[in-house]
């Protein structure tokens, strides 16, 4: 059975006749017969009631047209998104994503429903190595990562800065300057997370640390930010650490929270190297715009 029989079969139908049908469909009626006369014997059916006078469908082709109908309709509706998926107006977004203020992740969101309604979007949440490694091997179009300056097969294209903030007791002599810089903290005990818990902003840190010539003391491992922030202000030896910005500042007894002076972080757009594909060009307009 192909589709051009039934499409063949559907039109004689419509038309009653086989010249008719072979009228619409441009070609000689001789075509016509010879396929539906194939999609009979394949079916094994009889489909039209033939005589000198009219042709009209059987009782078995009666039952047959709306089954016809189906597959045609489901065939013509499988091209439309076929070329919807490759002008990039459909299809499905696989983005990893960092974690960050959920404002700018919705205007992104908002951009891509907006230029692209068709589109289906899927979020992912993996640790920054892993997803390098999903962008690297397909599983994931793109992805959303911070403070990374290489990814080896990839690119990287840099999106936004984000300020970095630093919390201390709010009892120490620090707590009074509007704005630190690293080397103010450089003797007190740095809390930061284990380099292969995020690799990218651990070596921005202590990287920075080390150009001023100001690198601190190891402190407890940052274990998350409101946690971290309950021990700096309740431990009874100062310790600092720095972070960047989630969902806004929280608010934490005993703690002050100041702007980190000369330094800040990227986040970064990774994909593979070549042109984008419609999918990808249409996140690449939305983050524009965002």
């Amino acid at each position: 059975m192909e589709l051009r029989q039934l499409r063949y079969f559907v039109t004689v139908a419509e038309e009653g006749g086989f010249g008719r049908a072979a009228e619409r469909l441009s070609i000689v009626p001789s075509a016509v017969s010879q396929q539906i006369a194939r999609l009979e014997r394949a079916w094994g059916m009889v489909l039209f009631d033939r005589t000198t006078r009219r042709v009209r469908l059987s009782a078995a082709g009666e039952r047959m047209l709306p089954e016809a109908r189906a597959v045609l309709a489901a065939a013509d509706r499988t091209a439309r998104v076929a070329a919807d998926i490759a002008a990039g107006d459909d299809g499905i977004l696989r983005l990893g994503i960092v974690h960050g203020p959920e404002d700018r992740l919705h205007r992104i969101l908002a951009g891509l429903a907006a230029g692209a309604p068709l589109l289906q979007v899927r979020l992912r949440s993996l640790p920054v190595a892993e997803r390098l490694a999903a962008v690297r091997s397909g599983e994931l179009e793109a992805a959303l990562v911070r403070a990374v300056r290489s990814a080896p097969g990839l690119t990287l294209l840099p999106l936004w800065r984000d300020p970095l903030h630093v919390a201390v007791p709010a009892s120490h002599p620090l707590a009074a300057e509007p704005a630190l810089r690293l080397d103010q903290l450089a003797s007190l005990p740095l809390r930061l997370a284990p380099r292969k818990d995020n690799a990218p902003f651990h070596d921005l840190i202590l990287g920075a640390c080390r150009a001023d010539g100001a690198v601190p003391p190891p402190g407890p491992p940052f274990t998350g930010l409101q946690a971290t922030l309950t021990a700096i202000g309740t431990a009874p030896t100062a310790s600092w650490t720095v972070f960047y910005e989630v969902r806004g500042l929280p608010p934490v007894p005993r703690v002050a929270l100041r702007p980190l002076a000369g330094l800040d972080v990227t986040t970064y757009l990774a994909a593979r190297p070549g042109p984008p594909g419609p999918a990808l060009r249409h996140l690449l307009r939305s983050l524009h715009d965002a």
